[in-house]
């Protein structure tokens, strides 16, 4: 290799290295911060009380409001849970709507919980009737 082509190679490199340094690095979709850790700390039980948790669920949500950010998939569900935990069945009604509206995959689960919520049955949905075999045909008494 002569001393114009590695000379020719290395501001390449340099410049390569330069556009890649000026990139922009990609915003998280969601602001969990410490949603997460919250979530298992509230189903193990221990320490944090559920109020306590609701400020800091609360503060979490006022700081990604501020700075624009959206709230991840099942921060407002997991706060109306927190919510009826402490007595407030109108606050997690609120919440879960709110959950629906900002993911509306959501919906089965938020309804069902609504709906439990303000006291109705459950449907559930009806089992598929199996369709008969031959061997089911064999065990069958004629009349």
């Amino acid at each position: 290799m002569n001393r114009g082509a590695i000379v020719c190679a290395a501001l390449a490199l340099i410049a390569i290295a330069g556009l890649a340094g000026c990139a922009q690095t990609a915003q998280p979709l969601y602001s969990w911060e410490t949603f997460p850790r919250q979530q298992y700390v509230f189903l193990l039980r221990e320490g944090v009380s559920p109020e306590q948790q609701i400020k800091e669920i609360e503060a979490h949500a006022e700081k990604a409001r501020a700075a624009n950010l959206a709230l991840p998939p099942g921060l407002r569900a997991h706060l109306g849970m927190l919510y009826l935990s402490v007595g407030s069945p109108g606050r997690a009604a609120e919440m879960w709507n709110a959950e629906k509206t900002a993911f509306p995959e959501s919906a089965p689960y938020m309804d069902q919980l609504l709906q439990r919520l303000a006291g109705g049955a459950t449907k559930q949905p009806a089992a598929p009737a199996k369709p008969a075999s031959p061997a089911d045909k064999a065990v069958e008494k004629p009349a």
